[in-house]
């Protein structure tokens, strides 16, 4: 059985844009267990901004450069089209134990009402100046559709939804 383990290069400070076509997000609405709707959501734009750092050390892992000073994070922003027109911004990123997982506090603004998210993201890839980002977020469906107006189909019940990203930063 082999381990896969992180590269310990964080990505340099600067700001990372998705390029087209690099990039997917899928909206699904459940049901309790089944899933009444699967829709690909349009990523039109997907950007991460990594600060400058005090310190800056050849040999930071992905978890410790997400985990700088508070006035230092990385921000996180999707902007979403199609079923949910939307954007997804986050400033505040957690890295999680492992290192191989980041957790985004984020804002989902739909129509100018900011819903909180929590945003968990694998880091499958991170060379220098890439990193390449898979998550979810679940998000239940009464809540978001009282807080913001978003509504699905009539036909389309629905108890909570989940929102997938895999996104690669260059």
């Amino acid at each position: 059985m082999t381990t896969v383990t992180l590269p310990t290069v964080s990505p340099p400070p600067g700001r990372y844009a998705v390029a087209p076509g690099r990039s997917f997000a899928e909206l699904t609405a459940y049901y309790g267990p089944l899933a009444t709707l699967r829709r690909r959501v349009t990523l039109t734009g997907a950007s991460l901004t990594v600060p400058e750092s005090e310190s800056e050390s050849e040999s930071a892992s992905v978890s410790e450069a997400m985990s700088q000073a508070a006035g230092a994070r990385p921000v996180f922003r999707f902007d979403l089209a199609g079923t949910m027109k939307a954007s997804l911004l986050s400033e505040h990123v957690e890295p999680l134990a492992d290192g191989r997982h980041l957790q985004l506090m984020a804002d989902l603004d739909v129509r100018g009402v900011a819903f909180p998210v929590l945003l968990r993201l694998r880091v499958v890839r991170c060379v220098e100046g890439r990193l390449l980002v898979v998550g979810s977020a679940r998000l239940p469906y009464r809540l978001l559709r009282r807080a913001t107006g978003f509504r699905l189909p009539w036909s389309r019940p629905a108890t909570r939804l989940r929102l997938l990203l895999a996104a690669e930063f260059a």
